[in-house]
Order: structure tokens, then sequence, then C-alpha cells
């Protein structure tokens, strides 16, 4: 049950990520200087944070590395294409995309490669989460960004399928938290590098429109405070999967996530409409099954 808990906890912050994400678009675009720009904030914030968690201690492998390498390169893949969806699609689209996919894929690698079963507790919350997804979706996006949607399906599935697969190796590595400020490093690093190049490549092209500006206030909130909440949800989610398998966690995640947006928007002044209502009512059932059928 404690598990739960702390899923739920994450669950609660991913669901004001997506906000965040939204807001930050609306502020600075969604080109690759607004990209780098988010990575690098999210990058220091992520460090600090974490390194708080984690008491300054600090360690490393060469397989914590290699990994931390790969979620770096993803988050900074997942965030270009987010950013570029948003300009597509609205955000009950661009979460269907988001959610089932980081729900589908993990769901699978648990059953396929590390034993997990099938159970009727899971088989319950996937077919009542991808139910809520596709009641609650309003597709009024504009045409073209296929591969901005799919990368976002498919990114952030991946980066389910990363945590699992670092929570399950037997190779030597350092603890959650020095992986995941490992992570937020290397994204540091990557974004400082190309912030550089196109601050560069601006002032050689004096007569074009700079690649890349100095954030505004807003954006610089929005992103610190999407910084704050995707390090630390994403260690906890890392830490729960050390006794919670990911067929069972990441359905949760997503119908978690469903109810949250829901609930933060209605807060926010938005009235949830019927369609919304239900996929929250649905969700809740998952969950429910999820937490108490044995899984």
């Amino acid at each position: 049950m404690l598990d739960y808990v702390l899923v739920t906890v994450a669950t609660l912050m991913f669901g004001v990520q997506f906000l965040l994400n939204n807001l930050y678009q609306r502020e600075s675009g969604n080109g690759i200087g607004a990209t780098m720009t988010f990575a690098f904030i999210g990058g220091i914030i992520g460090i600090v944070s974490l390194t708080l968690i984690n008491g300054f201690s600090f360690s490393a492998t060469p397989f914590t590395l290699i990994m931390a390498l790969l979620s770096a390169l993803l988050s900074i893949a997942y965030t270009f294409c987010s950013l570029k969806a948003f300009e597509k699609i609205n955000l009950s689209l661009y979460s269907l995309f988001a959610m089932l996919g980081g729900m589908i894929l993990p769901f699978f690698q648990g059953i396929m490669f590390y034993d997990e079963p099938v159970t009727v507790a899971k088989a319950i919350c996937v077919v009542f989460v991808i139910a809520a997804l596709v009641i609650c979706t309003t597709r009024n996006g504009k045409k073209g960004g296929f591969i901005y949607y799919f990368g976002v399906f498919v990114l952030n599935g991946l980066s389910g399928v990363f945590s699992k697969i670092f929570q399950a190796s037997s190779y030597e590595k350092t603890s959650e938290a020095m992986y995941s400020i490992w992570s937020a490093a290397i994204k540091l690093l990557i974004s400082a590098v190309v912030i550089v190049i196109l601050i560069i490549l601006s002032k050689k092209r004096r007569d074009s429109e700079p690649m890349i500006t100095m954030p505004s206030p807003k954006a610089l909130i929005f992103g610190s405070a999407h910084g704050v909440f995707n390090a630390v949800a994403n260690f906890i989610l890392l830490l729960s999967l050390a006794s919670l398998p990911a067929s069972a966690q990441y359905p949760f995640i997503t119908g978690g996530v469903i109810i949250a947006s829901t609930v933060i928007s209605a807060i926010m002044g938005s009235k949830p409409s019927k369609k919304e209502i239900l996929s929250v009512i649905l969700s809740f059932i998952g969950l429910l099954a999820l937490v108490f059928i044995p899984i």
C-alpha cells in the first residue's frame, strides 16, 4: 500500500507537469532554442533538488553513466517533441499520446522481459484507463505533425522502460537518487553546449531572427517548477519500481494523471465536462482494481 501512496504523490506531480509544459510553450515557443533553455533550467533545478534528497553524497559507475546519458538524451528529445506537438494539438490530445505511451511500453516490457504476470487487476486497470483516455480526448488539433505525436508516445514510454532497466539490472550501479542526479547533470551539460552553439550562430546571422533568446520571468517560473516536479516524481517512480511491477505501476500512473489533470483544471476554473467526469470515474475504478485486487 505504501508503494501506491508514493506513486500517487508522483502522479500528482506529473499532472502538474503537463500543465507547466503547455504554459512554457505558450510563453517561449517550440523551437530548438526554447527546448534547450527548458532543458537547461530543468537540469539545474533537478540537480539542486536531488542533491538535497541524496544528502550531498556522490558516486558513479559506468553502467549508471551510460543509462544517465540515454535518459538525458531521451528527456531532451521528449521536450522538443512536446513543444512541437503543442503547436498542433490541444492538451487533451497531447495527454492521450503521452499517457498511452507511458503506460503501454512499460506494461509490455514488464510482462515480456521481466516475467511479470498478467493478472485480473492489471487487465481491469488497463481496459478502464484506455477507455477513460479515449472518452476524455478532444480531437480538435491541426493537421500534420504526426512525427511529433509519435515521438511523444514513444519517448514518454521509453522513460519508464529505461527506469525499469536501471532498477532491475544486475550491473554495478549507484543509488536511484545518484542516477537521477547524473541524468540531470548530463542534460544540463548537453543543453548548455547547444545553447552556446545557438548563441554563436545567432551572432553570425545578425539579419535573421535570433535562434535563442533570454527566457521571460514567467518562462523561468514554469521551467523551474517543471524541473522540480519532474526530478522528484521520476525519482519516486524509480524507487517504487524496486517493489512494484512496471506492468502495475505505469497503468496506475496513467489513470492517476487523468484524475489529477481534471482536478487541476477544475481548481483553475475550468468546469469539467460530462466526458471528463466519466473518464475520472473509469480511471478511479481501474486504480481501485490495482490497489485492492492482488497483482
